[in-house]
């Protein structure tokens, strides 16, 4: 299954500026118009991705900006960089995750770091925090179709392999009811999780 997921990105080291990091042209990526309320915003065409994490403390201090840049919305948005999911027993979240799925454990982030147990799983380039703390959502009442609940969405390359781990291992799902290819499920708490077709 792992190999449905998006490889992680991986990013030349030699090509930094003196601030730590790697300017990357996204020129193949097209150009997203995104209407939230009234407000139209459009994607950037190139991203700033920090090439040291360990690092983010200085980042902070050498780039915080005086209080006239706040008028300009420009942030500097790259990605998402992670998802929290509540679990209630991380053992069995790790099976789903892990064994049904076929993430794979970031090793180099922080598990004992933090005041609960976790595990973070690589999505792509991006994450999932998986993290055993009380849930506020109820388990039972929930819409049967995830795309109706807060979910998390995964791009995947081959829905219908999915389809087939998902029936061999006995977890219900529904497919996308706009007829596109995506299939809904949840995990062991009851998190949503979509995944969706995507060109490789």
């Amino acid at each position: 299954m792992a190999s449905l997921l998006n490889p992680p990105l991986t990013l030349p080291q030699n090509k930094l500026n003196p601030g730590g990091v790697l300017s990357v042209s996204t020129s193949g990526i097209p150009n997203k118009i995104f209407q939230p309320s009234s407000t139209r915003w459009s994607h950037r065409r190139r991203l700033m991705t920090r090439a040291k994490p360990s690092v983010e403390m200085d980042m902070l201090a050498k780039d915080s900006v005086g209080t006239d840049a706040v008028d300009d919305k420009d942030f500097g948005v790259v990605c998402m960089h992670h998802v929290g999911i509540l679990c209630e027993n991380l053992e069995r979240s790790l099976d789903f995750y892990q064994n049904i799925l076929g993430l794979e454990i970031n090793e180099a982030r922080p598990h004992d770091k933090l005041p609960y147990r976790g595990a973070w799983l690589w999505v792509g380039s991006e994450m999932i925090h998986l993290m055993e703390l009380p849930n506020p959502d109820p388990y039972t009442g929930r819409p049967e179709h995830g795309g109706r609940d807060r979910h998390t969405c995964i791009a995947i390359r081959d829905v219908s392999k999915l389809k087939a781990i998902l029936d061999k291992a006995g977890i219900p799902y529904t497919l996308s009811r706009s007829g596109r290819p995506a299939i809904f499920t949840r995990d062991p708490d009851t998190n949503a999780l979509e995944f969706t077709q995507v060109d490789a």
